[in-house]
């Protein structure tokens, strides 16, 4: 018969063992609705190869048959106002695919219908992130490389680490992370990592390895500087202090 001691130590056990089983697998629940979601964004795509409408975007429309025009901007429910068929929504099409879906609800009202769209998109994103003097969310305007990027932003003379530049697409299914040595143009003119910036992009600029030793014994002295700066300032001020009252002294105030 086992004794209570070791008893209690092994239900201690089974339980700790369960608990790191349920903390290690993400709820199945939460794991559909991440990868049903996606990246942050419900209308991904590549606008520099098939331009797709987005939450912000405009559009204009025209049916070659019957009067109706109008132009219309995309809510934040991915839908606009479009005459007799009320609320449609247009987001994460493209101009092809719109037309033929707003030719199809007028359809509805009318025997013959040909919508033709415009588009007027608003601007689209990426990011970049590290050892540049320019960072955070960047806009896309026409062909910009991962290169251009990069330097756009300015890269730090003697921290960034151009042999070692991440570009990730960010996704909760398929995921692409890409270590691309840009510094590879400068020595042999070799661009095959210098592929094109799509949207919501990030880009991130490491520090070079003298750089981490220098980040990491500069975070271990930090707190002692910060103490010593602290201790500092208070001793001047007792001693800005006292000599405040030395003068007043001498000057007859007391």
């Amino acid at each position: 018969m086992k004794s209570p001691i070791r008893l209690s130590k092994c239900l201690m056990a089974l339980a700790l063992a369960a608990l790191v089983a349920c903390t290690s697998s993400p709820d199945k629940r939460v794991l559909q609705y991440l990868n049903t979601e996606g990246y942050g964004n419900r209308y991904p795509g590549n606008s520099l190869q098939d331009n797709y409408l987005s939450i912000g975007d405009s559009i204009g429309y025209k049916d070659s048959y019957n009067p109706i025009s109008g132009t219309g901007r995309i809510a934040v429910d991915g839908t606009i106002d479009f005459d007799e068929a009320g609320r449609v929504w247009v987001a994460g099409m493209t101009k092809e695919q719109a037309e033929v879906y707003l030719t199809e609800k007028l359809l509805a009202y009318y025997t013959e219908a040909d919508v033709k769209v415009t588009l007027q998109t608003a601007y689209k994103k990426y990011w970049i992130l590290g050892e540049v003097g320019g960072s955070g969310q960047k806009t896309i305007s026409g062909d910009l490389t991962l290169f251009d990027a990069v330097m756009q932003a300015k890269p730090k003379d003697h921290t960034a680490n151009l042999g070692r530049v991440r570009l990730i697409r960010a996704d909760p299914v398929d995921p692409i992370v890409i270590n691309a040595n840009l510094a590879q143009l400068f020595v042999t003119g070799d661009s095959t990592f210098n592929m094109v910036i799509q949207d919501n992009d990030i880009i991130v600029i490491p520090p070079t390895m003298l750089a981490q030793v220098g980040y990491f014994i500069s975070d271990l002295i930090f707190p002692f500087t910060e103490v010593f700066s602290s201790v500092f300032q208070g001793l001047m001020s007792v001693s800005k202090f006292g000599n405040l009252g030395n003068n007043n002294k001498k000057n007859g105030v007391f």
